[in-house]
This record gives C-alpha cells, sequence and structure tokens, in this order.
C-alpha cells in the first residue's frame, strides 16, 4: 500500500468561534495554512490571538465552526495523539524545567514531551539537541543551568528543544516578549534558521508587533475585536491604513530588507490622550 499523502494544509479553520462569559472571544474566523509555511497572527491585546492558539493547540473547544490541524478534523481524532506532531512554545509556560539542568538536557527533554529527564537519553537524540542548540546560537552554553540562561537565551534554547522530535507544526506564542533588542534579533534570527532546514514544520509566530515578523513570514492574518481584519501575503495586508484602523492609532507601515515597521509620529500623542481621556 502506498504510504498517506502529507495533508497540504496544516491549518484549516472555518467558521470558527469561541464564545465564553456572555460574548464572543472568536467570531466566523476563516483561515488555511499551508503545510511548511511560515505565518503570523498578529492584532493589538484582546484581538484574540491567544485564544486562536489554544484552539488550534486543541488546548480550547470551538463553540461553533470545523477546525483540521495537520489532516486531523477535530471531533474525530484523538487529540492528545494529535499534540505528538504539534509544538507549543511560550515565555512562560505551566510547566518550565528545572532549574538546574543544562541547556543540552533542557533540549534533550523535546524528545519525551516532558520537563525532566526520567529516561536514558540515546546518543541520535543528543546529537540533535547538540545540533539545534548549535542551529539557534547557544554553542558556548551546552552546560549553563537553565536559571542562568538570559530570557532570550531560554526561549532559544526551548525552541531547540521543540525541534528535537521534528515537529510538523511549531506554535510560537509572543516569543519575544519582555525580551531587549539583542534578544529579540536573536529569537528572529533562529525562527528564521529554523525555517530554512531541510522539511520545515509549519510555523505560526504571534504577535503584537510588526517588527517581530521576520522575512521567512509568506501569509499574515490580522485579528482586531475576535474577528479577521485582514489576511493574505504580507505586502497586501501590513498597509498603514488597515493597521491605523486595527490598532486605534495614526501609524506608517514601512518596509525594509524583507522586514516591516511601524512608525507613529509625535505629533499624534496628544489625540491619543485625548481619546483614551474620553473613553
Amino acid at each position: 500500500m502506498p504510504p498517506t499523502p502529507a495533508p497540504s494544509r496544516a491549518i484549516h479553520v472555518e467558521n470558527v468561534g469561541v464564545y465564553r462569559a456572555g460574548r464572543w472571544i472568536l467570531k466566523d474566523v476563516d483561515w488555511s495554512v499551508p503545510a511548511g509555511a511560515c505565518v503570523a497572527v498578529l492584532g493589538p491585546n484582546g484581538s484574540g490571538k491567544s485564544t486562536l492558539t489554544r484552539v488550534i493547540s486543541g488546548y480550547l473547544w470551538p463553540t461553533e465552526g470545523e477546525v483540521e490541524v495537520l489532516g486531523e478534523r477535530f471531533g474525530e481524532v484523538n487529540i492528545h495523539e494529535l499534540r505528538e506532531s504539534l509544538r507549543l512554545v511560550q515565555p512562560t509556560g505551566l510547566a518550565e524545567p528545572d532549574a538546574d539542568m543544562a541547556a543540552l538536557d533542557v533540549a534533550t527533554t523535546g524528545a519525551f514531551g516532558t520537563v525532566g529527564l526520567y529516561r536514558e537519553i540515546d546518543e541520535e537524540v543528543r546529537r540533535e539537541a547538540l545540533r539545534l542548540l548549535e542551529t539557534v546560537g547557544l554553542r558556548a552554553a551546552l552546560r549553563t543551568p537553565y536559571q542562568n540562561l538570559s530570557s532570550g537565551e531560554r526561549i532559544r534554547c526551548l525552541m531547540a528543544r521543540a525541534m528535537v522530535r521534528k515537529p510538523r507544526l511549531l506554535l510560537l506564542d509572543e516569543p519575544t516578549s519582555g525580551l531587549d533588542l539583542l534578544a529579540r534579533e536573536q529569537v528572529l534570527a533562529t525562527i528564521q534558521s529554523l525555517h530554512a532546514e531541510p522539511d520545515p514544520p509549519t510555523v505560526v509566530l504571534i504577535t503584537h508587533h510588526l517588527e517581530e515578523l521576520p522575512p521567512a513570514v509568506s501569509h499574515v492574518v490580522v485579528l482586531q475585536d475576535g474577528r479577521v481584519a485582514a489576511q493574505g501575503e504580507p505586502e497586501a495586508v501590513l498597509r498603514s491604513d488597515l493597521l491605523s484602523d486595527v490598532y486605534h492609532c495614526p501609524l506608517e507601515v514601512v518596509r525594509t530588507d524583507g522586514r516591516f515597521y511601524s512608525r507613529v509620529s509625535p505629533g499624534a500623542w496628544a489625540s491619543l490622550l485625548a481619546r483614551d481621556a474620553r473613553s
């Protein structure tokens, strides 16, 4: 029997809505992500980004709509088994690695999906963890305890950890949150380098800011008040007029070397404060 072909879509959601505490947190969301693509979910606080992430990862069941991840339809698949093929990376999670574990050991735990080492590590796993840590620029920190890593180094270590089992879907939920400029750029360089690997996973980057989109991003969905304000290629979506409306702030979008940046003139600050005083 010939092998089952890999699905052409990593994510497909149709008419998805999430209703909680008397309001729609998400409503009428339609979105498809090609397998192997690097995409971004962009929007301000409260726009529904984290909720959509939780739906895709199977941690939150939608009130309405259809969800398909890695070719499997929710309601017809064992979610726990499906999660073996995806990884979610966040700056702070429910389960943190042991503070005293060396970075290399933290990365190797990705082979088991645990936060500690409870089994013997074979040489193949150790080599892959070492290779990935070198890829994300942590060769000099292999033996450094996790607690002694900087915030940016921890995120890169967790990204290497997530890739040890070669997931088909990698969800990065605001991975640059709270980082300084250098650490942010190192994380973005890591995303770019992981996407350039042979047979890369589908990468979904969730963020507030245009500046945090690496050139690898080929598709952007912009959320506003739980609905899709726009989606498509970055050049078509990341427009000054559209994002000024979404962020309720007069901004200018500029593009340089495949990356996008937003600029707000100080001349607009008085109107922003006046608007806040009226609300």
